[in-house]
């Protein structure tokens, strides 16, 4: 995690204060930049209409004035970043131009050049803008006071001095301050503002709140979980501002090319201004003027601008949408992905095991072999016991019963005593596997080829039922993987379950190819098999067990609700268990990547128009200042559209 993070983390009130106060210096600077541009271009009209009037000084004063308004925040920012980084840049070639401009008397066109790089700036800082804004309307999200319950009195207090136990009151309408549990209450919350999602979610006790979310209905006491630092708000702010500073390798390509390209401008143009006049015939001010036009045309304004503005339109849609970029290489790689691969548990299907058939033997009471069991199994903390029990509660409304006693067998199941009948829970070797394959004339056979897991139970007689479990398949998975092989990308899964179980979720999936039984290493080799065999591949997993696996990718995708293992893991986060949002992540990236060329092409395209036309000596200075900004103007406005969606 980079310094910025750490202070945000350590300082969050403070840092969310200088934050807004950037932000509204920002602001300053985006207007102050458009209306120096736009008194630039006041001051070239009237300058002209005074040319046209015999006033001759005055004009070139007028025209001067336009120079220094309009030109002064980029011939600044110009020299700065020449002395910090001993490189000349773009800014540095339009001063350049402008003042050769000026020496061969040319005022208007220098100033004509000086307000359109100017406004150019100007729009430029917005989009750069435009993206930070996004983040500081987040942070106005976050409420600054929240209501603390102690001893059942109300007291308001800053969301900075809360503590993980503290229990606050939300009322309708309300943004929640701080992450937290639903300790009391019933509620519908907006997580709009977290997952992108406008659909309300139903909250109830015991329930996860998130900071920066809206409580719709009724009042609920939280008790809190996180500190202020620490809320998965205040991660996606930093994850998103983290974004917008890493630069793809398409960006750092353009800015190592930008020094050595304007070096080679400047050798051009002083070999202009000498050759022509020599080999070509042309007169000395015929020769300096087209250096000076050269000078212009041949800047890269243009090619610059090809990506920053598209790279952070596109990481602030994404985030606006739920979909969070670590940063513009990871955003860049994802619309180039050959292969994806999934996690099965938590990723292709929802992470619960969910009861779908109880068996039980002839003449046994099918709800009291459900209670008996489930009693015995709520003392257990394997996760397939804790579905049984949920499925006796909340579905067949059963009371559970207290065992006489308990022997849980690790690995293997549970053996429990009730009314002075033992039972026995677990595998079929447990409780007499020949027995158990028997059962029902094999049976368990049958529904564990359809990607069921089989909990035998038997008592002093023999296998007296089963009960079958089954991690099914989230509702959008088929047509995620659909729309996924729509895009071309070859989609795979990897699991640890057994060959029939992954099988069977394959097929429900419509997945093309499955790797069953995989530990964590295993994950690791067969990402670098894919590698191999298609190039760019993605991972996408829960950010657990699937870590090794995501760092091994070209992308790592993190499913999980936002979790903080989620938010740590991937390359992406997409902060709702929604599959849907890899191809709409995709296809964003796609977008972004088929714009970064038009604008490269387009750009490079005008700058050799321009050259060649200068050569041939069709263009003159004004056309050739309107021809090179307006295609950094148009390269702009094009990635600007990345901000709809």
């Amino acid at each position: 995690m980079n310094t910025s993070v750490k202070a945000v983390s350590q300082q969050p009130n403070k840092i969310q204060t200088e934050q807004k106060n950037e932000g509204i210096l920002t602001k300053m600077k985006e207007h102050i930049e458009l209306v120096a541009a736009l008194a630039s271009g006041l001051l070239i009209i009237i300058g002209y209409i005074l040319s046209k009037t015999n006033a001759e000084t005055l004009s070139i004063v007028i025209f001067l004035s336009a120079f220094v308004i309009g030109g002064f925040a980029k011939a600044k920012e110009g020299i700065e970043d020449t002395i910090e980084n001993k490189e000349l840049n773009v800014e540095m070639l339009m001063i350049f131009a402008a003042i050769g401009s000026a020496i061969i008397g040319y005022w208007m066109e220098g100033a004509i050049l000086i307000f359109i790089f100017a406004l150019s700036g100007a729009l430029e800082t917005y989009t750069m803008n435009k993206s930070h804004r996004e983040i500081s309307s987040l942070m106005n999200l976050q409420p600054e006071q929240a209501t603390l319950l102690t001893n059942g009195n109300h007291k308001v207090v800053k969301v900075t001095s809360l503590r993980v136990g503290d229990t606050i009151l939300i009322k309708p309408g309300e943004r929640v301050p701080a992450d937290g549990k639903i300790s009391r209450g019933n509620t519908n919350i907006d997580e709009s503002a977290i997952s992108g999602e406008s659909i309300p979610v139903s909250k109830s006790t015991d329930s996860v709140v998130f900071a920066g979310t809206v409580n719709l209905q009724g009042s609920i006491s939280v008790e809190v979980t996180k500190e202020s630092s620490d809320t998965l708000f205040q991660k996606i702010i930093q994850l998103v501002q983290n974004a917008q500073s890493e630069k793809s390798p398409s960006q750092l390509f353009i800015e190592r090319f930008e020094g050595a390209y304007v070096k080679c401008v400047l050798v051009a143009v002083g070999l202009m201004m000498v050759l022509p006049y020599f080999l070509l015939g042309w007169s000395w001010t015929e020769t300096f003027y087209r250096a000076m036009i050269l000078l212009v045309v041949a800047s890269p304004c243009a090619l610059v601008a090809s990506i920053m503005p598209a790279s952070l339109s596109a990481i602030s849609t994404g985030a606006r949408h739920g979909i969070l970029f670590k940063g513009g290489i990871h955003l860049e790689q994802l619309g180039n992905l050959e292969a994806i691969a999934f996690d099965k548990t938590g990723t292709l299907t929802k992470g619960k095991p969910e009861v779908t058939s109880v068996i039980v033997r002839e003449g046994i009471s099918e709800t009291e072999f459900l209670q008996t069991v489930a009693s015995i199994e709520h003392h257990s903390t394997h996760p397939l016991a804790k579905s049984i029990v949920a499925f006796a509660q909340d579905n067949q409304k059963l009371d559970l019963l207290q065992p006489d006693g308990i022997e849980d067998v690790p690995g293997w199941g549970v053996t429990g005593t009730l009314n002075s009948f033992e039972w026995k829970i677990g595998k079929a070797e447990f409780v007499g596997k020949e027995q158990a394959e028997a059962f029902q004339d094999g049976i368990a056979t049958s529904l564990a080829t359809s990607g069921n897991t089989i909990v035998f139970v038997s008592d002093s007689d023999g296998v007296i039922g089963l009960i079958a479990l089954k991690d099914t398949v989230r509702t959008d998975t088929a047509a995620s993987i659909k729309e996924l092989k729509r895009l071309g990308i070859q989609t795979v899964m990897l699991t640890g379950d057994s060959e029939r179980t992954a099988s069977a979720i394959a097929s429900e999936c419509k997945i093309d190819s499955y790797m069953a039984e995989c530990l964590p290493e295993q994950k690791v080799e067969y990402i670098k098999k894919l590698k191999e065999k298609y190039g760019i591949v993605g991972m996408v997993g829960d950010g657990i067990n699937d870590a090794p696996a995501l760092a091994t990718a070209h992308v790592g995708l993190a499913m999980g609700e936002g979790t903080d293992v989620a938010l740590e893991t991937a390359d992406i986060v997409l902060m709702k268990n929604d599959l849907t949002r890899i191809a709409e992540a995709v296809q964003l990236s796609k977008r972004m990547n088929r714009i970064i060329k038009q604008n490269i092409i387009f750009s490079i395209t005008v700058i050799m128009f321009l050259i060649c036309s200068n050569f041939l000596q069709i263009i003159d200075l004004p056309f050739g200042v309107i021809g090179h900004e307006g295609s950094t103007i148009l390269v702009i406005l094009n990635g600007l559209r990345l901000l709809k969606g």
